[in-house]
């Protein structure tokens, strides 16, 4: 029986009115207050209770939603949809190959030439790590666990497996080991291999490298994190790049004496990369221009009670939109100049934020995916108009 999932269309129509008097407009409305739709996800065989939906991708005609679903007694099972026309949407058929493979969250995924391939993960086991796994997609639509050496995602070295992101020359999953950023690369995605201590990409005597995402960039890869100089505490923004997943050099942010790093990036379909990750105790934007990282607007933030991090970005011209959380909360927010000028969007939902929460944001084709799990519910909402409409005239 199908479930209704949330959805929404995300269109940014400000109203304004005219003054009297003075003959000036006033203000417009600094919250962008969008009208919602809804989308219907069917319920997976034999799965049943919540959706748990984490991210989505999209190629050549086909939109991919990728998560879990939870039972009653908490229970995770990994879920997949598609759809050709963001109306009608189908369970893909999982198999999954290991005991937490068959609990796994699928939490990242990427998509080329009309396939999919995903990451997901399971706390488990003796030291209660999460248990990681990569998925491909068989000719036939379903979705397969790839069989791994436990070595390859976990491990002794092992801290994280962060972000998936597809294009021309294929897969690639970016994450962290002890020995600083790190990533692995397929061409076909059915099999993974990894790339650490790599030069000018892992930590050395300058520093400690950290990567958060991952982006096809029009000249290969971009790796967007961190780096702690050596003798410091504070991280500074740096990202990465490669023409051929093997050979990386650095591309710095200006750093500043507060914590600083990029958490998530984007490029949009003019070629220019974008990343949003903390400035302080707010939330800030660059934008890549030639090799060169320009700070763009702070904005959000917190009174330095939470932890704030950023779990999702797209990026349509100079039109950036992130999803956000203060630790308390998720939030939307819109930048219709590649990050100099932000204001809030109004959710359809509280989003709040938690260790079984989650909010991420993407965009393709000019259509827009919004995805929450507020812990008791999972939603989806999407908007089919173009994004940063400004006031009505």
């Amino acid at each position: 029986m199908a479930r209704r999932v949330g959805s929404a269309v995300l269109v940014a129509m400000l109203a304004t009115a005219s003054a009297g008097g003075c003959g000036s407009d006033p203000d417009p409305d600094p919250v962008v207050r969008p009208a919602w739709s809804e989308l219907t996800l069917p319920m997976p065989a034999g799965a049943a209770g919540r959706f748990m939906p984490r991210a989505a991708a999209a190629c050549d005609g086909k939109w991919y939603i990728v998560g879990a679903t939870a039972g009653a007694d908490g229970v995770t099972q990994p879920a997949a949809w598609v759809s050709t026309d963001m109306q009608t949407w189908t369970s893909l058929t999982i198999h999954a190959e290991s005991y937490y493979g068959k609990q796994n969250v699928i939490y990242t995924a990427g998509c080329r030439e009309g396939r999919l391939a995903a990451v997901g993960g399971k706390v488990g086991g003796a030291h209660g790590n999460p248990r990681v796994s990569s998925w491909y997609q068989q000719p036939d639509g379903s979705l397969t666990e790839v069989r791994a050496r436990f070595e390859l995602y976990g491990g002794p070295v092992a801290i994280n497996v962060s972000r998936m992101a597809a294009g021309p020359k294929g897969w690639m999953i970016t994450g962290n080991r002890y020995s600083g950023a790190a990533v692995w690369t397929s061409a076909d995605s059915a099999k993974f291999e990894i790339l650490e201590d790599a030069p000018e990409l892992s930590s050395d005597e300058r520093g400690e490298t950290w990567a958060a995402d991952v982006v096809v960039a029009p000249d290969g890869w971009l790796v967007a994190g961190g780096f702690i100089a050596a003798g410091r505490t504070d991280r500074d923004p740096m990202a990465w790049r490669s023409t051929d997943g093997v050979t990386w050099r650095r591309t710095a942010a200006p750093g500043e004496a507060e914590y600083d790093e990029f958490q998530r990036a984007a490029v949009s379909d003019d070629g220019t990369a974008y990343a949003v990750g903390l400035r302080g105790l707010k939330f800030g934007a660059w934008r890549l221009e030639g090799d060169q990282w320009q700070a763009r607007a702070r904005f959000g933030g917190s009174s330095g009670a939470s932890v704030l991090s950023v779990s999702g970005l797209t990026a349509t011209g100079e039109q950036l939109v992130t999803t956000v959380s203060d630790g308390a909360r998720y939030a939307v927010w819109l930048s219709p100049d590649g990050g100099a000028s932000w204001r809030t969007v109004a959710a359809p939902t509280a989003m709040p934020w938690g260790a079984n929460q989650a909010a991420s944001v993407f965009e393709a084709d000019g259509r827009l995916l919004l995805l929450a799990d507020e812990g008791q519910v999972g939603r989806v909402w999407r908007t089919e108009s173009p994004l940063g409409a400004g006031p009505e005239k």
